[in-house]
This record gives structure tokens, sequence and C-alpha cells, in this order.
């Protein structure tokens, strides 16, 4: 790492224009619950970072909003880098740093090292590195790069998971492990790439591994020990799923018992998938967790007969005992590998109702699909309460329908055995992955990182051994309709509508989006621009040029000097940022699970790295 370029992590600049307005004003003691100019039909239900980032998105809701605002729409045009510092892991850098007690922690991709930086030093010194050592076979077994999400931060820990399906807790004083627990098998391909999440005295652990048989599961460990406390199944019978008397689904498609093998041809919801390897929400009020699902395997729909329960929904749980409390599979019998991990993003807002009324402070799950669809849902109970598509080229299904909420499919586009389904829209990477959006309370807005990429895609045989793909499908990706790749897309979730969008002509949308308290938007690109956009308006009012593609997560933070900084990681990686890899030739389309085709213009405008970025005025 290069020590002497993270000086002025802690150093920060000497001028920093125009001061946040006094409403926002942010000090570093307690949590900020309520925020001035909220809009009024907002509510809160997670305390925000407040000039630390503790948790992968920043809150419970993950709403990745700050309300820190020193850095607003009058002045962030004059960001510039204060420092860059080098993993020296080049590989897709997926997740975002947290900022503790003035202390930032980066987890490298694959050996996932975890370095300590301490923004106190004026030399920006190196706090310690953490090094676990993981088992190298995870390398060649892991999907899709040997990526990592981010961490959390608990009880004086910092508590992340390894490639090699292990979960490790590190003194974040003193960078010495606490504990190591392995959770899965890469025998059997089982990885863990998710951030993992801290409730109350639990850490949530999602695996990875769809892709190779593996049937998902989500475990929570004791934060104190390690040990595990419960273990969910996303297939397999009620009790290994556990599900009992507290689950009450919406529907009627979602209520019958067993439906983890009823749902499956044989024994094959063993091999089932479903993995929950995105992101996980917290309710404290109603003290319920929410995940989403993978796509069942196998890839090809014919080799897996039934609606191949719980793929691709939505589940709820009790964290104390893992029990469900309800569960709302958005896909039945997924024709296109769908996976619906992506963010379930938490918040209280008034909703209009059939007769013309309000129904004020509903409390809301708003999920942007894999599918292209943007999911309203009453995270009470599972009701779908509207979805409309965000990227205009969705063509796999019509519509839903709320009351049944199933979705009106296109058969035409229903894939399986023998035939090539030539123009699906969006492709399996989706209309977004799991990069996640952010939602602002000022604005009442979620910013989803989007593509508009479409597929060609064939089922064929597959046999299952033990660790190896288990696919089942030739699949050929390629840009959408319109000349545009990407998008940012600005949507109002009460009406169901894009109120703004800011499109990318050759590459999709792959990086998380921050919000903040100065009404900006941040993100990033896959050829490597970092930029700031009004929150209201969509107008860019700042760019930055980086090293290599964005496909990390930006934050926010208030440094020891009481000023605001940004950082972001820029390494291209993940499986649409694979064509950058040397080892992945972009002459061949359906390299990569038929990324290339879609992506082969990436060589031409980005290259690996492995680079924090920390911005500042």
């Amino acid at each position: 790492m290069r020590t002497a370029a993270l000086a002025a992590l802690a150093a920060g600049a000497a001028c920093h224009g125009d001061h946040e307005p006094p409403h926002l004003a942010m000090e570093r003691t307690g949590a900020v619950t309520a925020l001035t100019g909220s809009k009024p039909n907002v509510h809160l239900i997670s305390p925000l970072p407040n000039g630390e980032w503790r948790l992968p998105s920043g809150d419970y809701a993950n709403t990745r909003f700050s309300p820190l605002a020193q850095i607003n729409t009058t002045n962030v045009q004059n960001l510039h880098v204060l420092t860059t510092a080098s993993t020296g892991v080049p590989h897709g850098h997926e997740g975002g740093p947290l900022v503790v007690n003035n202390v930032m922690y980066v987890v490298t991709p694959f050996p996932n090292n975890l370095i300590a930086i301490d923004l106190h030093k004026p030399s920006g010194a190196i706090k310690f590195i953490y090094q676990p050592h993981p088992d190298p076979r995870a390398v060649g077994i892991a999907c899709c790069d040997v990526v990592n999400r981010g961490a959390s931060y608990a009880d004086g820990k910092i508590i992340y998971n390894l490639l090699d399906a292990e979960t490790v807790a590190v003194d974040a004083n003193t960078g010495a492990e606490v504990w190591r627990t392995r959770v899965g098998n890469i025998d059997i391909g089982e990885t863990t790439t998710m951030a993992a999440l801290v409730v109350k005295d639990k850490v949530l652990v999602g695996s990875s591994g769809g892709e190779l048989g593996v049937r998902g599961w989500m475990a929570a460990l004791d934060v104190a020990t390690g040990k595990e406390v419960w273990r969910a199944y996303a297939t397999g019978p009620d009790a290994d799923v556990l599900i009992g008397s507290e689950f009450h689904a919406f529907y009627p498609k979602d209520q019958a018992p067993n439906q983890g093998v009823t749902t499956w041809a044989g024994e094959q919801w063993k091999l089932g998938g479903a993995n929950p390897w995105g992101w996980v929400s917290y309710d404290p009020e109603l003290n319920l967790v929410y995940y989403g699902t993978g796509n069942p395997g196998v890839w090809n729909p014919d080799l897996r007969p039934g609606d191949n329960k719980w793929s691709c929904a939505i589940i709820a749980r009790n964290p104390d005992n893992g029990h469900a409390v309800w569960a709302t599979q958005l896909v039945p019998h997924d024709h296109h590998d769908y996976d619906e991990i992506m963010e379930n993003v938490l918040v209280d807002m008034d909703w209009p109702t059939s007769d013309g009324k309000v129904d004020k402070q509903r409390k809301l799950l708003l999920h942007p699909g894999r599918t292209g669809f943007m999911y309203v849902m009453d995270r009470r109970t599972g009701e779908i309460l509207s979805a409309e598509k965000y990227v205009e080229s969705t063509n796999w299904a019509r519509r839903y329908d709320l009351k049944t909420g199933l979705p009106d499919e296109d058969v035409t586009k229903h894939t399986g055995s023998g035939k090539i389904v030539e123009d699906i829209c969006p492709s399996s990477t989706g209309a977004k992955d799991f990069t996640p959006s952010a939602f602002s309370p000022l604005t009442g807005l979620l910013y989803i990182p989007a593509h508009n990429t479409c597929m060609n895609y064939e089922g064929i045989e597959a046999n299952y051994i033990a660790g190896t793909p288990y696919l089942g499908a030739d699949v050929k990706m390629y840009p959408g309709p319109g000349g545009f790749q990407g998008e940012l897309v600005a949507w109002d979730p009460v009406a169901a509508r894009k109120v703004w969008s800011v499109r990318e002509d050759k590459l999709p949308v792959y990086s998380g989006v921050l919000a903040t308290g100065g009404n900006v938007v941040f993100y990033g690109t896959m050829d490597g621009f970092f930029r700031a956009l009004d929150a209201r308006t969509g107008t860019m009012l700042f760019q930055f040029h980086a090293g290599s593609g964005i496909v990390g997560n930006p934050i926010t933070y208030q440094g020891p000097d009481g000023k605001q900084y940004v950082a972001v990681y820029a390494g291209v990686g993940g499986w649409m940022g694979a064509v950058a890899s040397p080892d992945v030739s972009a002459d061949d389309p359906y390299a990569a699970l038929g990324v290339v085709g879609a992506m082969k213009d990436l060589k031409k405008v980005t290259g690996l790295g492995d680079t924090l970025y920390v911005f500042g005025l």
C-alpha cells in the first residue's frame, strides 16, 4: 500500500468553501433519527449514519443516505482528490470502506485483507493490516470474480466474510482476530461474498454459489463468540426453511406448507440455489430482517419443473430465532436467472389507497428488481403495492397482477431445452444487479443504478458435480434498444414513475449510489468516471476520471477536523466487469456467462485497478 499517499486522509484540505446549512449541521454524538427538510410524507425508520459509516449501507434501512451537507450543490464542483491508496489487489472492488472512531477500514477482494487507516495521524498512518489467509482454492470456485461487498462494525469489532465461506471478527483497535467461524464448504461450491450485517447480537451471513448447485441459506452467528445460532435454508421442508406458526404469507400462492419441496421435481431442491448473496435490511420497530434470494439451480428451467420456492423471493424473518414471518416469490419458475438479491430499502411514506384516500405512513419496502420492475411492498405483510418497469426495454413480462402477486409473462420469452430464445430484456445481469440504490428523504426519490442489456438464451443439459459449474444454459448478451446501456434513474416510489435519468451510451451503471444532505447524489461508471449530480434535477455538477472502472459503493464521513469527505473504490471487476481481466477474451460473446457480448468494449476504456480515492473541498 502506498503509505506516503495516505497523508491527506488525516490532513484534509485547507479551505472548504461554503458551510453546511445550520439545520443539517451534524456532530459525532448520537444518531440522526429525524431530518429537517425531509419531505413531509417521508419518515425514517432507522438512525442515519452520523459522520461515520459503520454498516455496509450506512443504516439498517439500506437508504445509503448521509445527512452530511458541507458538500452541497453550490460547492461540489470544487471537489478534488485529497489522496489515493492502493489495496494491492487488482480485482473487482464492489464494497465500500467503513469509518468508525476516526479510523477507516478497507476490506480487499481475495485474500480479504483488512486495512485500518488512522485518520488522526498527520501522516495518514496504517493502524494495522489483518491478513486472514483464506483457502486459495476458493479463487477457482467463486462464480464471478473474487469480490467482497464490505463489513460491519459492532461491539468493538470489524466483522466480515472471507471468500472461502468463513466469517471473521477483528478487534477494531488492535487488529487481533477475535473469532473465526466456518459457515460453508467450498468443496461443494459455497462461498461468501456478501456484506455481513450485525443486528442486535447476531451476525447475519448469506451464501453464494447458485451457479454451482449450492442450496442457499442465511445463518446467524453470535456477535461475541461467532457461534452459529440459527440457519434458515431457502429450499427444502418448512422445518429447514424455518417456516412455522409465525409464518403468514400474503398471497395464496405462497401459503401452502412445505413448498420448498413440493414446488420442485424429486430432490432437485437439494441443488436448488436461491442463495441470498446480496443485502440485508432491518426494521427495529417490527424486529424483522428482510433479504432477497437468488436464482434457482439449474439455469435451464426444463430441468427443474415447478415454481421452485423459495428462489427469486423476498423473505422477512425474526432475527432472534430466524423464523420466517412472510415470504413473497416475485418470479415463479425463473426462466432468465433473475436473482432478487437486490437491496430492500425501508421507509415509511403516505400511500394512496384505491378509494382515493391516503394511508398515512405505510410501512414500505422498496425493491428495484433484477427483473426490471420496481416493486413497492408492504413490509408488514409482503403485499405488492405497485410494480412498474423502471427500464422501458423490459419485455419478459407485461405487468404484475397485484391481486395475485404474479407476473403477466410473455410466454414467447420462456426459455428451455433445444431452443434459442432471442431478444429477452433484461439480460441475466438484470435491469440492475447487486449495486445498491440510494434513497433521499429530502426528495423522496430512489436513485437506481440501471442497465439496458438484453440477451439470447438457450437451455442445455447440465450434470451436477460438487464444486463445479452447474449452469445448463448458453447465453449471449448485448446492449438493449435506444442507443444506451446504462442509466441512473431517479424514481418516485409513490407516483411509480421516473422523475429524471442520466444515461450512459456504452456501458451499464454498475456502482452503488450515495445520497447526501447537501442534495447531492454520487455514483461511478464502468469507464472510471466518479460523478456528482443534483439530487433534484439530475444536473451533473462534478466528475473525475479515476484510473479504473468503478463498481464500488461511495460513502461519506466527517473527518477528525470536522470536515466532510467522500470515499470510493476504483477497481473494475465482478460479473459485468470480467471483460477487463486479461484472462477473459473479448472475442467470445458467450464468455463470462454471456456478458462479453455486451461488454466487449470495456477493455478499450479501462483496466483493472485497486485504488481508494478520497475527495474533499
